[in-house]
Formats: structure tokens, sequence, C-alpha cells
């Protein structure tokens, strides 16, 4: 029974976010990455303090261990970079190949947290199925000569640098939220995501880009926060009583829903190679599991 404490949470966060992908994807048209990436952390940001408050969270902020906060706050930078990656990476790139490149994070962070929280990853499951995983990965890659390169292959940096940036974040999350109520702690990572955000608007002067963002993309930026709230939540709440080697390839399988729903939303083409590598990064993902 104590298992369903942190697998319920773990699989609401994958539901989410593989929703929030495609949602985003939307947003971005004909908007500016970061322009997106400010103005739906701020719903975000709205959604974890309004939980913080329903829980009566806050009243643990005083009490909270001074490690933890800071671990939240560089988990709170990490993720910060993260985002502006991933969503660059989505305004150039389709979903159906952003989204395997950025999930790949998840080898990193079983790795780290081998190393950092001593987690077993030494069974034969779970070494092949990083090996798949990664396999998966490089099958759902565009061909050189095929369409989804985005501006050349300029998406796949910024997907990558998103993949190492969520890593340190889960890693740095998982510390940090040991010593905190998952609410908070939440909270704390938005607030300074945000922060981040809109720095990176001022430092590279988008106020005007801000001012262009269509009246109707509003709805459906709003909307991608609401979701990536709600992602973020139950994540951590499972991370607070579960191991991050399990829960982390559980959120992972949110790639499922990503490229369902940018098939059927986005008309985003599901070839032969595309749905082979799908296949083997979830038969990755569940001997993970196992």
């Amino acid at each position: 029974m104590a298992t369903f404490v942190w697998l319920i949470p773990a699989l609401l966060s994958s539901l989410f976010a593989g929703v929030t992908a495609v949602i985003a994807k939307i947003g971005l048209k004909k908007n500016d990455s970061d322009c997106v990436t400010a103005l739906r952390t701020l719903v975000v940001l709205l959604f974890a303090w309004l939980m913080v408050w329903i829980e009566g969270s806050d009243v643990s902020f005083q009490a909270a261990d001074r490690r933890s906060i800071v671990l939240l706050l560089f988990s709170g930078l990490a993720t910060g970079g993260s985002w502006l990656c991933y969503f660059k990476a989505l305004s150039l790139g389709s979903v159906q190949h952003v989204a395997p490149v950025d999930k790949s994070s998840i080898v990193l962070t079983m790795l780290f947290g081998a190393l950092l929280f001593h987690e077993d990853i030494s069974s034969p499951t779970s070494i092949i199925g990083m090996i798949l995983i990664v396999l998966g990965m490089v099958l759902m890659l565009p061909s050189p000569a095929g369409k989804g390169n985005g501006e050349g292959k300029k998406w796949l940096g910024y997907a990558i640098f998103s993949a190492v940036f969520a890593s340190a974040s889960a890693l740095l999350g998982k510390a940090g939220i040991e010593g905190i109520d998952s609410y908070l702690g939440t909270a704390v990572r938005t607030s300074v995501v945000l922060l981040m955000a809109w720095l990176m608007v001022l430092v590279k002067r988008k106020g005007k880009m801000l001012r262009d963002v269509r009246l109707g993309s509003f709805g459906v930026i709003a909307l991608s926060g609401v979701t990536t709230g709600i992602s973020w939540l139950c994540y951590y709440r499972a991370l607070q009583t579960g191991p991050i080697s399990i829960i982390a390839p559980i959120d992972r399988l949110s790639i499922v829903f990503t490229v369902l729903f940018s098939a059927v939303f986005l008309r985003e083409k599901l070839t032969g190679k595309l749905v082979i590598g799908l296949a083997v990064n979830v038969l990755g993902t569940l001997l993970l599991l196992l």
C-alpha cells in the first residue's frame, strides 16, 4: 500500500508532462520562446503558491533546513536553464524529435543518482534499459535529409542542453526536497525559474516581442502553465517518499503521451522509424521499472 503513495502522483506527473509539451508547442507559434517561457512561468508560480496556501505548507518555511533551501534554489536555476533551452528547441524543431532528446536526461539522472544517493542501478535490467533508452532516442531523431530539423540542427543543441539541465534539476530537487514540504519546495523552485526567465527577457531586450504576443495565445500559454504546475506538484510529491531511480523512469513515460498527442493535435507524422524508436524507448523504461 505504501508504494501507491508515490506511484500514483508519479503516473499523474507523466500524463500532465506529456500534455504540456504539445500545448506549449501550440503557444509557441509565431511567439518568441523566451517570452512564452516567462509568461507561462507566472501561471506555474501562482499555481504552486496556491497549493502551498491550501495545504498550509508555508508554516514550515521558517523551520526548513537551510541546506534544503539552497539546493532547491540551485535546482530552480537548473530548471530555468532546462526550460529556456527546451522551449527554444520546440520553437525550432518538432515535438516528436525534441521530446526524446530531452527525456534522455533520465540516463544521466540515474547514473548520478547512483553516485550521489547510492541507488542501485547495477542490475542487468537497469543497464539494458538505459542502453535501450539511448538507442530509442537515436532512432527517433530525424534523418539528415528529412523534415523536422527546424533551422538545421540548432534545435538538437538546445534539446541536449535541456536534458543536461533537467538531470541536474532532478538531482538537486531530490536532495533539497528531503528537508522541506514538497509543495513549498516546488513553489521555491518556481520562484527562481520565474526570476531567471524574466531576466532573460530583459537582458535580451525582448520587451517588444512580449507585447506582440497574440491575445489568443495567452490562453494556451496559461493552460500549459497549469498542466506544468500539476505535473511538478505530482512529481515532487512522489520524490518525497519514493526512489528517484524508479520515479524518474515513470515520469519519462510522458514521451508516449507527447508523441501521440503531437500526432493528433499538431499533425506531426508518425514514421515507422519513429514508432520503432518510441517502442524501444518504452521497453527500456519498463526494464528500468523492474
